[in-house]
């Protein structure tokens, strides 16, 4: 089996950061979510990958390379706009030749990889498989019902009143039979080729499509959210490791992972939490469920439940929680009177200033 690996798209609902930065490559635990995905690709005995990339290609590219070091041969296919999922399907037809293969949305996690679902594809004969989860809120998904076997009857985009509470995870197994489905369909109203109306196809053409439910645990990274939940989910399971210098006066509980070249002095970091290389601490508290990237600054701070990407500073502020900072950002406390907020704030943000 190939791989189809999805990492193009605009990422809007984590703008600003994804103005100039893939959305894939966002870390959890300060690994790009990315990873995670080629990896479940590599633990399921794939290893021909094509990745689909968009405006943030070369960063892409600069971020895999050519996959050896994921134990993958990786081919790049530029998708010129964001046209639906079936149209990846469509300009990837030369990579993916008569394969059967995987398509893996690149912002998904799922934690316990898709072995299963890859061994079970391989077993049966069906020219679809589609991997489900059952979700609080099905409306907000693409929703499948499902017959008494397993196999799909019928499949909606966010419906209004759902038929099930499956949600369709961004993970699809197909085999050469989708080719025939994507050429078929027409642009929904929105405008792109979608992958649902492809399965849609392939079910009233006969054609066997059948489901499988996530082992492990399922999110879409793209908000804000979903993206500290992910991170606290892997903070979860680290195991710790001081590889930096950690002064006498500074405290150290719980599963910390500090990496080499990176200091503490007078500071409490209580764990979960990973501090990057290079990344100096001092005079602060790191609360649980922390990621601070790779030559960061913090200096009498305190910062909780937060994701902090690599070289920026954080200085003299009081309480910084469920938050997540991009790269090259700094956030210092305005001294003097009167007592004011002073914000330099791009498109599309969110701030949140208790008064």
């Amino acid at each position: 089996m190939k791989a189809l690996v999805l990492a193009g798209g605009k990422g809007t609902r984590l703008r600003p950061l994804t103005h100039t930065s893939a959305k894939q490559l966002v870390p959890v635990a300060n690994k790009p979510v990315l990873y995670y995905g080629l990896e479940a690709l590599r633990d399921a005995g794939i290893t021909s990958v094509g990745i689909i990339v968009g405006d943030t290609g070369a960063e892409v590219r600069d971020a895999v390379g050519d996959g050896s070091r994921f134990g993958l041969e990786v081919t790049y296919i530029r998708q010129e706009a964001p046209l639906g999922l079936a149209h990846c399907v469509l300009i990837a037809r030369d990579f993916l030749a008569g394969d059967p293969f995987v398509m893996y949305l690149g912002d998904n996690f799922l934690v316990g990889g898709i072995a299963d679902l890859v061994d079970a594809f391989r077993r049966a004969d069906h020219d679809a498989q589609i991997l489900l989860t059952k979700v609080a809120e099905p409306q907000f998904y693409g929703v499948a019902e499902l017959g008494p076997d397993g196999e799909i009857l019928r499949l909606e985009e966010k419906p209004e009143h759902p038929r099930s509470d499956l949600a369709i995870v961004g993970v699809y197994t197909f085999s050469p039979a989708i080719h025939e489905a994507v050429r078929a369909i027409m642009p929904s109203a929105r405008g792109e080729l979608e992958i649902t109306d492809a399965i849609k196809w392939l079910i009233d053409h006969g054609y066997s499509v059948h489901s499988h439910f996530v082992s492990g645990y399922w999110k879409d990274t793209g908000r804000l959210q979903d993206m500290l939940e992910c991170n606290r989910i892997v903070l979860e399971t680290i195991t710790p490791g001081i590889r930096g210098i950690v002064d006498g006066l500074s405290e150290i509980t719980g599963n910390v992972v500090i990496d080499p070249g990176a200091s503490v002095a007078n500071s409490v970091i209580r764990g979960p939490a990973v501090i990057g290389a290079d990344t100096r601490i001092s005079d602060s508290y790191i609360g649980p469920y922390t990621s601070i990237g790779e030559s960061c600054v913090l200096q009498d701070s305190e910062v909780e439940y937060a994701i902090v990407l690599r070289n920026s500073t954080i200085r003299g502020v009081s309480r910084l929680t469920y938050s997540l900072i991009g790269r090259n950002v700094e956030v210092t406390r305005a001294d003097g009177v009167p007592n004011t907020h002073q914000l330099m704030v791009g498109d599309h943000s969110r701030v949140q200033v208790k008064a």
